[in-house]
């Protein structure tokens, strides 16, 4: 059966790569770019740069102008309560590092912070880090063998020391949706934080941050078919008034002297310096793209994609899924066979998947594993693409065994 993707023309580089011969499977890294966003980018750059937020010419109130029209689509996309509650960062790390830093003072020793056994580690290492910072206690949720949090051993971990809830939506290694609405609503009713990232999760589907209830949520441009070096830190307004600022410089100040300074509220108050204008601009280009779409298209062929990459593994003989992966994504590995190796051989049919510990260390290791292959599929991807890699590897084990 062949499937192709109806949106495949609409990304450029997709045609350079089969020119080169090579079959992009790496989308959970990052994603190849519209182009409706290198229009944009081009448009920028030829038309007058200018920085945003501090000049009264022309070239700077156009660039302000379109960096606050993406602020404006970011909210919508989340559907935010205002525009005031999207803050621009340098990517999702940045934005999970300014929430460790910023919440900071807010912790005492003998507080819990609460993640789970499954996460990125831009979601463990800062709030890790904060731990060890402020003497706290890190609390680990357990998953289950499907790659899910465990929700009743969550729940009874989750108690009246837990001061802030930080968790992926899906996981970028084992491809599950995590069940985030029990695990916030327990937070909430200890009076705890909820930070969720969402790197993995914005990219399927449109995402309500009112209806998930929770307090902060993070994503990547560059995973959601948009520039690198952008991410976004969305904020309920009462939650964005606890974070003190932690960059200074720039736009942020309201008023400075030698001795003192006083600051900006949220937004611009934690976008110190100068953001990355050409980016954020690209990001809001990339939204209206994917905005013009049909999502139930999109949806649709996503799945059957993911059905048949599947379906391919589990009919090859030794080779082990891990979790259950319901979207986007399968991570393997292949009995007596090192995934290094393996990736290597891919690689050299022109074959770009991931193998590795997928910053995800932690979960690796209580798996069992060093490593494993990862495989992620994008709107672009279409059935040629997975019968190459099928082609790929059964070339590659017949090598290796």
């Amino acid at each position: 059966m062949f499937l192709p993707s109806p949106w495949r023309a609409d990304f450029p580089a997709i045609a350079a790569l089969q020119r080169q011969h090579q079959t992009y499977l790496d989308n959970a890294a990052t994603t190849q770019k519209p182009q409706a966003l290198l229009d944009a980018l081009s448009h920028y750059y030829s038309h007058g740069a200018a920085n945003v937020h501090r000049a009264q010419h022309l070239p700077g109130a156009l660039a302000t102008q379109a960096f606050e029209r993406t602020r404006e689509k970011v909210a919508g996309w989340l559907n935010a309560a205002s525009t005031d509650e999207i803050i621009f960062t340098h990517g999702a790390t940045s934005a999970l590092n300014l929430l460790a830093y910023g919440l900071e003072a807010r912790f005492h020793p003998g507080d819990e912070i609460v993640i789970s056994a499954l996460e990125h580690h831009a979601n463990l290492l800062p709030w890790q880090q904060l731990a060890r910072r402020r003497n706290l206690k890190l609390v680990v949720l357990p998953i289950n063998p499907e790659g899910v949090i465990d929700v009743e051993a969550a729940l009874q971990l989750i108690g009246p020391r837990t001061r802030l809830v930080a968790l992926s939506q899906l996981s970028n290694v084992l491809g599950s949706w995590q069940p985030l609405e029990p695990l916030l609503a327990h937070a909430r009713a200890q009076g705890a934080l909820s930070v969720i990232d969402g790197a993995q999760g914005v990219v399927h589907g449109r995402h309500d941050v009112q209806q998930l209830g929770c307090d902060f949520y993070v994503f990547s441009s560059h995973k959601l078919y948009g520039p690198d070096g952008v991410g976004v830190l969305y904020g309920r307004h009462q939650a964005l008034n606890l974070l003190q600022h932690w960059q200074f410089g720039g736009e942020m100040v309201q008023l400075a002297d030698y001795q003192e300074a006083t600051f900006r509220p949220a937004p611009l108050g934690f976008e110190a310096g100068t953001p990355p204008i050409a980016g954020v601009i690209g990001l809001g280009a990339s939204l209206d793209y994917l905005a013009s779409l049909d999502p139930s298209a999109v949806d649709e062929h996503e799945a059957t994609l993911h059905r048949l990459l599947l379906r391919g593994l589990n009919d090859r003989e030794g080779v082990r899924v891990l979790g259950a992966p319901e979207l986007a994504l399968a991570s393997f590995v292949i009995e007596d066979v090192h995934s290094a190796d393996l990736a290597h051989l891919l690689t050299e049919q022109g074959i770009a998947v991931r193998a590795g510990h997928h910053c995800a260390m932690p979960l690796l290791k209580s798996l069992g594993l060093a490593g494993a292959v990862r495989v992620s599929l994008a709107l672009y991807n279409d059935s040629d693409d997975l019968q190459r890699f099928f082609e790929a590897l059964d070339k590659s084990l017949d090598l290796l065994r």
